[in-house]
C-alpha cells in the first residue's frame, strides 16, 4: 500500500521552493512561538508588577517635591498601569528570542554570504535597541522630568497620573529604542544597494535637518527633549555611515 505524502510543513524547506500558503503556515508557527514565549514571561513577571512600576517611577519620584505624590485618576489605574508595564517588560525580555525567530524564518531565503552578514546585524539590532531604552531611562527621562518640574509655577503642586506617566515613558523608550537602530538601517540600505555612502555624504546636511525635524514631532514639546533625541540620531547615522564605508572598501577589494 503506497504511503500518503505528509501534510506537515518543514520549516527547513527552502523558502523559494514553497508556495505562498506554506509561507504563511510557517510564519504562523513562528508567530505562535513568539506569542507563547511573551505570554510565559508575562505570567512569570506578574507577581513583581508593582515592584517593576516602582522602579519605573523612581526618576519621577526623585524629582517631585516632598509634598507631592503620584495619583490615580481612574479606579482601574492602580491595576492596569502595572499590568501594561508588565506586558512591555515581557516583550522587552523576549526581544532576543523574537529576533531569533525572525532570523529562522528568513534564513532559508538567504545565500551563505548574506547569512554571515545577517547574524552580526541581528545581534547588533538587539544590543542597540536595549542601549536606546537604557539611554532613555537613565539619561533622557531624568533630564526631561527635571526640566518640566523645575519650570512649573510655585502655586502648582505637580502630581502625575500613573497611567499618563506610563504612556509617556513607554513612548519615550520605544522612540529611543528604534532610533538606536539607525546604524543597522543605514548599513542594510548600503548593503542592498539602495544608497551608497557617497550619496549619504552628499545628502548629510538634509539628513541632519531631518533628524531634528523627526525629533520635534516624536518628543515632548520642549527643546531639551528634541536635542537629546536629534543629536544621538545624527551620531548614530554617522556611525552607520562609517561602517558602510568599511563594507564598501571590503567589497571593492574583493
Amino acid at each position: 500500500m503506497s504511503q500518503l505524502p505528509s501534510t506537515s510543513v518543514s520549516t527547513e524547506e527552502p523558502l523559494q521552493q514553497m508556495p505562498v500558503m506554506q509561507h504563511l503556515i510557517v510564519l504562523r508557527q513562528y508567530l505562535f512561538k513568539i506569542v507563547g514565549v511573551t505570554i510565559f514571561l508575562f505570567f512569570c513577571l506578574l507577581p513583581f508588577r508593582n515592584t517593576t512600576y516602582q522602579w519605573l517611577s523612581e526618576p519621577l519620584r526623585q524629582q517631585l517635591p516632598a509634598t507631592s505624590t503620584m495619583i490615580a485618576t481612574d479606579v482601574t489605574a492602580t491595576f492596569m498601569a502595572p499590568f501594561k508595564l508588565n506586558l512591555f517588560v515581557a516583550f522587552m525580555l523576549a526581544m532576543p528570542y523574537i529576533i531569533y525567530q525572525i532570523w529562522s524564518f528568513i534564513k532559508p531565503a538567504l545565500y551563505e554570504k548574506e547569512r554571515h552578514l545577517a547574524i552580526p546585524l541581528l545581534l547588533g539590532s538587539i544590543v542597540l535597541f536595549y542601549l536606546g531604552v537604557a539611554f532613555a531611562y537613565f539619561i533622557t527621562l531624568p533630564a526631561i522630568l527635571h526640566f518640566f518640574i523645575s519650570v512649573s509655577p510655585e502655586t502648582v503642586a505637580p502630581m502625575t497620573d500613573i497611567n499618563s506617566y506610563l504612556s509617556f515613558c513607554l513612548k519615550l523608550f520605544l522612540v529611543f529604542g528604534f532610533t538606536f537602530e539607525i546604524p543597522i538601517i543605514t548599513l542594510v540600505l548600503i548593503l542592498i544597494g539602495v544608497v551608497s555612502t557617497q550619496t549619504l555624504i552628499d545628502k548629510r546636511r538634509f539628513i541632519v535637518v531631518g533628524c531634528f525635524f523627526v525629533a520635534m514631532f516624536v518628543t515632548p514639546p520642549d527643546a531639551l527633549s528634541m536635542i537629546m533625541l536629534a543629536v544621538p540620531m545624527w551620531m548614530l547615522f554617522e556611525l552607520g555611515l562609517l561602517f558602510g564605508k568599511i563594507l564598501e572598501k571590503r567589497k571593492a577589494s574583493d
